[in-house]
Protein backbone atom coordinates (compact mmCIF):
# COMPACT_ATOMS: atom_id res chain seq x y z
CA UNK A 1 0.00 0.00 0.00
CA UNK A 2 3.07 2.09 0.68
CA UNK A 3 4.41 1.59 -2.46
CA UNK A 4 1.17 2.79 -4.27
CA UNK A 5 0.86 5.27 -2.20
CA UNK A 6 4.69 6.66 -3.11
CA UNK A 7 3.76 6.27 -6.96
CA UNK A 8 0.89 8.02 -6.92
CA UNK A 9 2.31 11.01 -5.41
CA UNK A 10 5.51 11.19 -7.41
CA UNK A 11 2.97 10.83 -10.24
CA UNK A 12 1.28 13.77 -8.92
CA UNK A 13 4.24 15.71 -8.92
CA UNK A 14 5.18 15.10 -12.37
CA UNK A 15 1.92 16.40 -13.43
CA UNK A 16 2.53 19.59 -11.12
CA UNK A 17 5.74 20.00 -13.04
CA UNK A 18 8.42 18.66 -10.45
CA UNK A 19 11.22 16.98 -12.55
CA UNK A 20 12.16 13.70 -10.84
CA UNK A 21 15.18 12.04 -12.33
CA UNK A 22 15.80 8.30 -12.02
CA UNK A 23 13.81 6.12 -10.60
CA UNK A 24 14.54 5.73 -7.04
CA UNK A 25 12.76 9.15 -5.19
CA UNK A 26 10.37 8.83 -2.29
CA UNK A 27 7.97 11.49 -1.35
CA UNK A 28 5.96 11.42 1.83
CA UNK A 29 2.41 12.42 1.67
CA UNK A 30 2.63 15.38 3.89
CA UNK A 31 5.60 16.47 1.74
CA UNK A 32 5.43 19.71 -0.57
CA UNK A 33 7.65 19.91 -3.01
CA UNK A 34 6.28 23.22 -5.51
CA UNK A 35 7.19 23.01 -9.26
CA UNK A 36 9.97 23.90 -10.71
CA UNK A 37 12.05 21.63 -8.10
CA UNK A 38 14.35 18.96 -9.28
CA UNK A 39 14.63 15.25 -7.02
CA UNK A 40 17.46 13.22 -8.28
CA UNK A 41 17.68 9.07 -7.83
CA UNK A 42 17.87 8.21 -4.73
CA UNK A 43 16.54 10.67 -2.61
CA UNK A 44 14.39 10.15 0.45
CA UNK A 45 11.81 13.63 1.57
CA UNK A 46 9.47 12.37 4.83
CA UNK A 47 7.25 14.43 6.75
CA UNK A 48 6.43 17.87 6.81
CA UNK A 49 8.95 18.83 4.45
CA UNK A 50 8.60 22.14 1.45
CA UNK A 51 10.85 21.76 -1.01
CA UNK A 52 10.61 24.92 -2.91
CA UNK A 53 10.18 26.13 -7.10
CA UNK A 54 14.50 25.96 -8.46
CA UNK A 55 15.69 24.09 -5.50
CA UNK A 56 17.30 21.10 -6.19
CA UNK A 57 17.60 17.78 -3.95
CA UNK A 58 20.60 15.96 -5.17
CA UNK A 59 21.29 12.14 -5.33
CA UNK A 60 21.92 10.24 -1.58
CA UNK A 61 19.85 13.14 0.66
CA UNK A 62 17.39 12.29 3.05
CA UNK A 63 15.68 15.41 4.19
CA UNK A 64 12.98 15.18 6.99
CA UNK A 65 10.56 17.90 8.18
CA UNK A 66 12.58 20.31 6.83
CA UNK A 67 12.08 23.92 4.54
CA UNK A 68 14.70 23.67 1.58
CA UNK A 69 14.40 27.48 -0.18
CA UNK A 70 14.49 28.02 -3.77
CA UNK A 71 17.90 28.17 -5.50
CA UNK A 72 19.54 25.84 -2.96
CA UNK A 73 20.95 22.63 -3.75
CA UNK A 74 21.19 19.67 -1.27
CA UNK A 75 24.30 16.77 -1.89
CA UNK A 76 24.67 13.65 -0.30
CA UNK A 77 23.10 15.25 2.87
CA UNK A 78 20.98 15.09 5.96
CA UNK A 79 18.54 17.88 7.02
CA UNK A 80 16.11 17.05 9.94
CA UNK A 81 13.84 19.44 11.25
CA UNK A 82 15.35 22.38 9.82
CA UNK A 83 14.89 25.33 7.64
CA UNK A 84 17.13 26.53 4.44
CA UNK A 85 16.94 29.51 2.78
CA UNK A 86 17.46 30.16 -1.00
CA UNK A 87 20.43 30.26 -2.73
CA UNK A 88 22.41 28.01 -0.71
CA UNK A 89 24.92 25.06 -1.28
CA UNK A 90 24.42 21.79 1.14
CA UNK A 91 26.84 19.24 1.03
CA UNK A 92 28.04 16.91 -0.05
CA UNK A 93 27.95 14.60 3.46
CA UNK A 94 26.68 17.61 5.37
CA UNK A 95 24.28 16.71 8.60
CA UNK A 96 22.02 19.84 9.43
CA UNK A 97 20.04 18.82 12.56
CA UNK A 98 17.15 20.19 14.71
CA UNK A 99 16.15 23.54 14.83
CA UNK A 100 18.71 24.94 12.87
CA UNK A 101 18.13 27.60 10.07
CA UNK A 102 20.67 28.56 7.46
CA UNK A 103 20.67 32.39 5.91
CA UNK A 104 20.61 32.91 2.15
CA UNK A 105 23.72 32.02 0.05
CA UNK A 106 25.19 29.89 2.42
CA UNK A 107 28.25 27.16 1.72
CA UNK A 108 27.91 24.36 3.91
CA UNK A 109 30.22 21.95 2.51
CA UNK A 110 31.41 18.19 3.34
CA UNK A 111 31.47 16.72 6.60
CA UNK A 112 29.88 19.85 8.12
CA UNK A 113 27.69 19.27 11.42
CA UNK A 114 25.22 21.97 12.47
CA UNK A 115 22.93 21.28 15.05
CA UNK A 116 20.32 23.71 16.91
CA UNK A 117 22.17 26.95 15.54
CA UNK A 118 21.23 29.83 13.09
CA UNK A 119 23.41 31.00 10.72
CA UNK A 120 22.42 34.40 9.06
CA UNK A 121 22.85 34.92 4.88
CA UNK A 122 26.33 34.15 2.99
CA UNK A 123 27.96 32.31 6.09
CA UNK A 124 30.74 29.63 5.03
CA UNK A 125 31.66 26.64 6.38
CA UNK A 126 32.99 24.89 3.98
CA UNK A 127 34.55 21.48 5.52
CA UNK A 128 34.89 19.67 8.83
CA UNK A 129 33.48 21.42 11.12
CA UNK A 130 31.05 21.25 13.84
CA UNK A 131 28.46 24.23 15.01
CA UNK A 132 25.99 23.88 17.78
CA UNK A 133 23.96 25.90 19.98
CA UNK A 134 25.47 28.33 18.35
CA UNK A 135 23.98 32.07 16.83
CA UNK A 136 26.19 33.21 13.75
CA UNK A 137 26.06 36.34 12.17
CA UNK A 138 26.06 37.09 8.57
CA UNK A 139 28.98 36.60 5.98
CA UNK A 140 31.13 34.70 8.66
CA UNK A 141 33.91 32.08 7.48
CA UNK A 142 34.65 29.34 9.68
CA UNK A 143 37.50 27.59 8.60
CA UNK A 144 37.97 23.42 8.31
CA UNK A 145 38.40 21.78 11.64
CA UNK A 146 36.61 23.98 13.64
CA UNK A 147 34.74 23.05 16.79
CA UNK A 148 32.22 24.83 18.80
CA UNK A 149 32.47 22.74 22.09
CA UNK A 150 29.05 23.07 23.59
CA UNK A 151 28.83 20.70 25.78
CA UNK A 152 30.82 20.81 29.26
CA UNK A 153 29.56 17.06 30.33
CA UNK A 154 26.96 18.15 32.09
CA UNK A 155 25.36 21.31 30.58
CA UNK A 156 25.15 22.49 26.81
CA UNK A 157 26.03 26.16 26.50
CA UNK A 158 25.58 28.93 23.62
CA UNK A 159 28.34 30.57 21.77
CA UNK A 160 27.59 33.95 19.59
CA UNK A 161 29.31 35.05 16.78
CA UNK A 162 28.41 38.21 15.30
CA UNK A 163 28.82 39.58 11.77
CA UNK A 164 31.53 39.79 9.09
CA UNK A 165 33.86 37.63 11.46
CA UNK A 166 36.76 35.43 10.48
CA UNK A 167 37.98 32.26 12.10
CA UNK A 168 40.28 30.12 10.88
CA UNK A 169 41.18 26.82 10.79
CA UNK A 170 41.86 24.55 13.16
CA UNK A 171 39.92 26.23 16.24
CA UNK A 172 38.27 25.53 19.31
CA UNK A 173 35.29 28.00 20.29
CA UNK A 174 34.57 26.70 23.94
CA UNK A 175 31.23 27.75 25.02
CA UNK A 176 29.57 30.41 26.59
CA UNK A 177 31.51 32.79 24.14
CA UNK A 178 31.04 35.72 22.53
CA UNK A 179 32.72 36.96 19.42
CA UNK A 180 32.33 40.45 18.66
CA UNK A 181 31.82 41.86 14.96
CA UNK A 182 34.66 41.80 12.53
CA UNK A 183 36.92 39.58 15.01
CA UNK A 184 39.44 37.67 13.24
CA UNK A 185 40.07 34.41 15.17
CA UNK A 186 43.63 33.04 13.94
CA UNK A 187 44.26 29.50 13.01
CA UNK A 188 44.71 26.91 15.98
CA UNK A 189 43.52 29.21 18.25
CA UNK A 190 40.98 28.67 21.12
CA UNK A 191 38.46 31.07 22.53
CA UNK A 192 37.12 31.01 25.75
CA UNK A 193 34.65 33.74 26.72
CA UNK A 194 34.84 37.26 25.07
CA UNK A 195 36.27 38.75 21.93
CA UNK A 196 36.01 42.11 21.39
CA UNK A 197 34.68 43.31 18.06
CA UNK A 198 37.28 44.18 15.19
CA UNK A 199 39.92 42.04 17.34
CA UNK A 200 42.68 39.96 16.42
CA UNK A 201 42.84 36.77 18.39
CA UNK A 202 45.88 34.49 18.39
CA UNK A 203 46.20 31.72 21.10
CA UNK A 204 48.99 29.42 20.20
CA UNK A 205 51.53 27.45 22.24
CA UNK A 206 55.21 28.29 19.73
CA UNK A 207 56.96 24.86 19.03
CA UNK A 208 60.11 23.82 21.41
CA UNK A 209 62.76 21.93 19.07
CA UNK A 210 64.82 19.42 20.73
CA UNK A 211 67.44 18.38 17.99
CA UNK A 212 68.34 15.02 17.79
CA UNK A 213 65.95 14.03 20.67
CA UNK A 214 62.97 12.37 17.94
CA UNK A 215 65.52 9.60 16.57
CA UNK A 216 64.19 6.46 17.75
CA UNK A 217 60.90 7.42 18.66
CA UNK A 218 59.25 6.01 15.93
CA UNK A 219 59.79 2.56 16.38
CA UNK A 220 58.66 2.12 12.03
CA UNK A 221 60.65 5.26 11.42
Amino acid sequence: MKKLNARAKLGSLKRKGVKIVGRDVFVDGEAVVERGATLYSPCTIVGKSHICAGAQVLPNTYIRSSHIGGGTSVSASTVSDSRICGDCTIGPYAHIRQDSFIGEGCRIGDFVEIKNSMLGEGCKAAHLSYIGDASVGKRVNVGCGVVFANFDGKVKRGTIVEDNCFIGCNCNIVAPSHIGRGAYIAAATTVCGEVPPAALCIGRVRPKMLEGRGAGRYIDG
